[in-house]
Parts: C-alpha cells; sequence; structure tokens
C-alpha cells in the first residue's frame, strides 16, 4: 500500500464537518462567529463544511439567514474546503428554490435530506431528487437518514439515481453495511459516513470519508484515522477509532447539535444557545460530556504506528 490511496475519490472532501449555526445570546444569527469557526475548523483538518445540515438547525433558520450563513462561510473558507449547502425540506418546490440560492451564493455542492415527515414512496423520492439536481448545475450529495425521515432511500431508487450527472455522493445514515456495499460495489456514487461510530467500518467497504458532527472537538484525531486507512495502517487506524469511543457516545447522548454547542463553549469557540424546540444543555449533561471528553485517547500509542506500518493491510 506503500504510496497508494486505499480509498476511492472524494468529490467533496474527506472530513466534513456538519457545521452548527453559532447565535449571539439573544438567539440571532451570529456571521462573525460562522467565519471563525469554519476558518478554526478548516485549520483543523477539515476540508469540507456542511452549512445549514440539521446540525446547523436548518428548521429553524429562515432563508434569508441560510443565505447570509453560506455567503460568510464561503468568504471565510470557500478558497480551502468544500463547502456545502443543506438544501433539503419536505416540499420539493421550497427544496429548489433553496438549492437556486445556494448555487447563486457560490456553493461547491448540494446536501439533499430525504423528504421527512409526509413519508413519499420511493417514485416520489426519486422525482424530488432529480428535480432538484435538475434545478442546478452543481453536484447533489443524498441524506440518506430514515431514523429521521421516517423513509429509507431503498437500493433499488439509489441504483436509478446514480444514473443522474449530478447525483454525485451519498451521505449514509442508514446503519445497513449491506445495503450500502451493494450501492457501492455497483454504481459510482461516492458514499460518505452520516455516522461518526461508523466511519471506519464503512470505509472497509468503499466509503470516502465522513460527514461528521464529532469533528467540532476532534478534528486532527478524525483526519489521522481516515489517513491511517487510507495508507494502509490499519492497526493505527483502528486504534484511533476506539480512542474516539468516548467522544462518539459523549456527543450523541442527546441531539448532537445540543451536545456539540457545549462542547465548543468549553474550549471558547462560537457556539451559542440552540433554538426551540431545542434546548441547551443541562449543568448534568455538560458534567458528562466533560467526563467523556476526557476519556478519550486521541494520540495512540507510536508504537501503533510503526506495528502497523510493519504489518502492511495485514489483518490485525
Amino acid at each position: 500500500m506503500a504510496g497508494m490511496s486505499a480509498l476511492p475519490p472524494a468529490p467533496f472532501g474527506r472530513l466534513i464537518t456538519a457545521m452548527v449555526t453559532p447565535f449571539l445570546p439573544d438567539g440571532s444569527l451570529d456571521l462573525a462567529g460562522a467565519a471563525a469557526l469554519a476558518t478554526h475548523l478548516v485549520d483543523a483538518g477539515c476540508d469540507g463544511l456542511v452549512v445549514s445540515g440539521t446540525t446547523g438547525e436548518s428548521p429553524t433558520t429562515t432563508d434569508a439567514e441560510k443565505d447570509q450563513l453560506l455567503r460568510a462561510v464561503i468568504d471565510a473558507v470557500g478558497d480551502r474546503a468544500s463547502v456545502i449547502a443543506g438544501v433539503g425540506t419536505n416540499d420539493t418546490r421550497h427544496t429548489i428554490e433553496l438549492a437556486q440560492a445556494a448555487e447563486k451564493a457560490g456553493a461547491d455542492g448540494l446536501l439533499v435530506v430525504t423528504p421527512y415527515y409526509n413519508k413519499p414512496p420511493q417514485a416520489g423520492l426519486a422525482a424530488h431528487f432529480r428535480a432538484t439536481a435538475d434545478a442546478t448545475g452543481l453536484p447533489v450529495m443524498l441524506y440518506d437518514i430514515p431514523g429521521r425521515t421516517g423513509v429509507p432511500i431503498q437500493t433499488e431508487t439509489l441504483l436509478a439515481l446514480a444514473e443522474h450527472p449530478r447525483i454525485v455522493a451519498v451521505k449514509d445514515a442508514k446503519s445497513d453495511i449491506e445495503a450500502s456495499s451493494w450501492v457501492i460495489a455497483n454504481t459510482d456514487l461516492a458514499y460518505y459516513s452520516g455516522d461518526d461510530s461508523a466511519t471506519l467500518p464503512l470505509l472497509a467497504v468503499g466509503a470516502v470519508g465522513v460527514v461528521s458532527v464529532v469533528a467540532h472537538v476532534a478534528a486532527p484525531a478524525m483526519r489521522a484515522m481516515i489517513d491511517a486507512f487510507d495508507a494502509g495502517r490499519l492497526v493505527e487506524a483502528r486504534r484511533r477509532h476506539h480512542g474516539l469511543l468516548p467522544i462518539f457516545r459523549g456527543i450523541f447522548r442527546t441531539q448532537g447539535v445540543i451536545t456539540t454547542k457545549a462542547a465548543l463553549a468549553m474550549r471558547g469557540l462560537p457556539s451559542g444557545p440552540v433554538r426551540p424546540p431545542l434546548t441547551d444543555a443541562t449543568e448534568a449533561e455538560i458534567a458528562q460530556l466533560r467526563l467523556d471528553l476526557a476519556a478519550a485517547v486521541l494520540e495512540p500509542p507510536a508504537a501503533d504506528a510503526s506495528a502497523s506500518a510493519a504489518a502492511g493491510t495485514a489483518a490485525p
């Protein structure tokens, strides 16, 4: 594996953060904070950012706020990282409007979640995604997360959508590695883990990277895990995955944005409150989060790297 990449091409980067939206104490948009946080994340090793995803509290930001936020992040880091606009809603017409606004603002791509709550049939999903992809010239990442939306994107639907020239990637949070493997094996879609703890297993079956929440607080370690796998240092990649487990658990003990904003505040990074109906982390939740963050092992023993290099691609 020396000198070769184990990972397929990644159209939007390998470590993409689903970025929180910083708010001021009064709940208004903190554009300066968003630019500063975006800069921090890219400096820490992220080569892509999703703006106005679920972790960005998109259900409670206005279209105008989404546009302002996207432009602020592009201005801050658009020359160093891919900036992907979350534009998915459960209304095809509204999704198309957001997609066209994101293209006008200068986004590098679109993240389009499965329409939620109204539970469309697979034919409706396919029509929704195609109509959105047809509406701009931007590449599209589908977001498959049935735990939130109530509807999975079925394998047959993904195989058909892969034929669209601008549908190029999937953020996969379906927790069905067999289904994911089948689509990876039979299409050119670039698969991104949509669940931080599933990143390494999905890389092993052909994923290209992750759309991460944990990267807000552990970007260098997440990047090192991906790079170790890419270089064939499997022992090191596995050890780094194990070291991150307390953070994976800690960030998602409650709604991810709630805990992530608390973790950012601990570090003096822009975050601010969450907007209702979410509620800020309680003192007990913050205390548990401190324990979880402290339990992580972000730098594996030095012996791992040398042992992994000696083992090459052999199973640990």
